[in-house]
């Protein structure tokens, strides 16, 4: 059985953009973010949800969180429609904005996530356990009395996690979790994200324009553009569709007095 079901799923928004001529003329144009979109997530599942900028994903996310209510479609979670049953919706979901923070920005990250307990109505021993929990597969326990502002971009990404999870979702939305860190920050993120789907079972919808993070963490991805599905299915049935359609490029690098750059780092190293 389903935990998500989307169905003919359509958002339109009117865009305003001043005309050519005239101080305070403004044309009015209707867009299409979502276009009778369909698909199915079950319990567990770690998806991914990729496409272009402006083909629909953030708006997906934003219907299915509850945050937007669609022009026309059906939209169940667990049950539940999001934007009509919104408390209890979002007190199972968990979502993380890569351009946004849910957390308080001059006070301490303990300070945020006591008054995240107190908007979800954690229990408390279960807080403290899920606390301990997440601040050491996030590495957060040095970080935890530091207000947020003094974080560097990749620990306040583990921060932001820490607090989406807090009261144990069933559902993590992640729009562009990753964007703008090192790869060591990715790495750390994406084992994470593993550990949570596999050992917690959070059923997980992650956008990104990292095909790299998309590989490691995703069997499924579904592909959108201007606002149309255009494919779902398995990463791999993604790669044979479309690797013959693409031209191929040979690129051949070579290196000058490689074994003398070798054996300098050798030195260096003392080996």
């Amino acid at each position: 059985m389903s935990y998500i079901t989307v169905e003919h799923l359509r958002k339109t928004f009117t865009v305003r953009k001043k005309k050519d001529r005239g101080f305070l003329a403004r044309e009015k144009t209707t867009v299409e973010a979502l276009k009778d979109v369909s698909f199915t997530v079950k319990q567990g599942e770690l998806v991914g949800y990729i496409g272009p900028n402006g083909a629909g994903k953030s708006t997906t996310v934003k219907v299915l969180s509850g945050i937007l209510t669609p022009d026309s479609g059906a939209v169940r979670i667990g049950g539940r429609v999001p934007w009509l049953e919104r408390k209890e919706h979002v007190r199972r979901i968990g979502v993380v904005f890569g351009q946004r923070t849910q957390l308080w920005w001059d006070v301490p990250l303990l300070d945020s996530y006591d008054l995240l307990r107190e908007i979800y109505r954690v229990p408390e021993a279960d807080f403290r356990r899920r606390m301990n929990e997440l601040s050491e597969a996030l590495d957060l326990g040095s970080l935890l009395r530091t207000p947020l502002r003094q974080l560097s971009l990749g620990q306040r990404m583990r921060a932001e996690l820490c607090g989406s999870l807090l009261h144990c979702p069933e559902l993590l939305f992640l729009d562009e979790p990753t964007i703008g860190l090192d790869a060591v920050s990715k790495l750390a993120l994406r084992d994470f994200l593993q550990w949570e789907n596999r050992e917690k079972g959070t059923t997980i919808l992650l956008t990104t324009h990292d095909m790299e993070d998309i590989a490691a963490l995703c069997r499924r991805v579904m592909v959108l553009g201007h606002g149309s599905k255009l494919f779902d299915g398995a990463l791999e049935d993604l790669y044979a569709r479309y690797r013959n359609a693409l031209p191929v490029q040979e690129l051949t690098v070579q290196y000058p007095n490689i074994d003398h750059v070798i054996a300098a780092m050798y030195q260096e190293l003392g080996l």
